[in-house]
């Protein structure tokens, strides 16, 4: 069985470290072949992550949300052969209160139900913001 929502302690700790500025939220995600709805409606596990896009952008962009970068798997050089990753993405957040805030929205809260459907396996990792360096490990003040 996969990752796909967090646990409510994991939710709690990310809540509470309620930092100012924005946040980045690396996005790894491995969809089913067929979406697993609850209700046994049938749609690639494709379709039903697209419409997840579809009914929740609206509530990501009113809160200020928005992709700063994605790229597409090719090949795991470190790390498990078998992984693979249909979506790779970072999304920004203005602040941990907008992915609060959208969490709790109610039309993101029905959106994520085609998530929940569509995805196998994910990592959603958070980040704070940092200058980039000029050499691996360099972190400019």
């Amino acid at each position: 069985m996969g990752h796909i929502d967090p646990t409510k302690e994991i939710f709690a700790q990310f809540r509470d470290n309620d930092r100012p500025g924005p946040i980045h939220m690396l996005n790894l995600v491995r969809l089913r072949k067929e979406a697993a709805y609850p209700d046994g409606r049938k749609a690639s596990g494709a379709e039903a992550y697209a419409a997840y896009g579809r009914e929740s952008g609206p509530v990501f962009e009113r809160l200020g949300g928005r992709i700063v970068w994605q790229g597409k798997f090719e090949l795991m050089l470190i790390g498990p052969q078998d992984e693979r990753w249909d979506h790779c993405f970072i999304a920004e957040y203005p602040s941990v209160a907008a992915f609060v805030e959208m969490i709790r929205d109610p039309v993101y809260r029905e959106a994520v139900k085609h998530r929940q459907a569509a995805v196998e396996d994910s990592r959603l990792i958070r980040h704070a913001v940092l200058p980039v360096g000029k050499n691996f490990g360099e972190i400019p003040t």
